[in-house]
């Protein structure tokens, strides 16, 4: 009698490998499903992604620049200053704008 378990001459029949396939269909499956939800906003400092304080001086800088109360050479020169007080962290660009 010839049953799925043996193929033929008695050896596993082509159907095994889809068990690889199913199992990297649940992993990934799992992966995309935490992503999606228990790990979304969150990461290494309670964060994926930085969020720009809507009250730093810089966002405020780079919203009046955005809204055309200051123009663009005003904008460089306090944003050199406020950079030269406060400093950015490393990896994050200057400016709102």
């Amino acid at each position: 009698m010839q049953t799925l378990a043996h193929f033929g001459d008695g050896g596993p029949g082509p159907w095994i490998l889809l068990f690889p396939l199913i199992w990297a269909a649940v992993v990934i499956g799992g992966i995309t499903l935490l992503r999606r939800t228990v790990w979304r906003g969150r990461g290494p400092r309670g964060s994926w992604r930085e969020r720009p304080d809507a009250q730093s001086p810089i966002s405020v800088l780079g919203h009046r620049f955005a809204t055309g109360e200051i123009d663009e050479d005003e904008y460089w020169r306090r944003l050199t200053v406020l950079n030269e007080e406060f400093g950015l962290r490393e990896g994050r660009k200057g400016g709102a704008a």
